[in-house]
């Protein structure tokens, strides 16, 4: 009888300790997964950054053209204006 409660007792512990286990590595692979969507996440908006830094510079730099094109433009007005005039 004793044999019999002893054995039900370590089949039962082996049961608690392999669902334990099953907990952790589950636990693990949860956190790895988060750890994985956390990076992704973050890689995700230093592009949208990196995106929107770019665009800037591209208003910036066709402002920049417009102002010159336009200054071009009235020195040739200009120029015209006088020689002709």
């Amino acid at each position: 009888m004793e044999k019999c409660a002893k054995s039900e007792a370590a089949a039962s512990l082996r049961r608690c300790a392999k669902a334990a286990l099953l907990l952790h590595s589950l636990n693990s692979t949860i956190s790895q997964d988060q750890e994985k969507w956390k990076r992704e996440i973050h890689d995700l908006k230093r592009e949208l950054l990196k995106e929107r830094f770019m665009r800037k510079k591209m208003k910036l730099c066709a402002f920049t053209e417009l102002f010159a094109e336009l200054l071009l433009l009235l020195s040739v007005w200009t120029f015209v204006l006088f020689y002709f005039l």
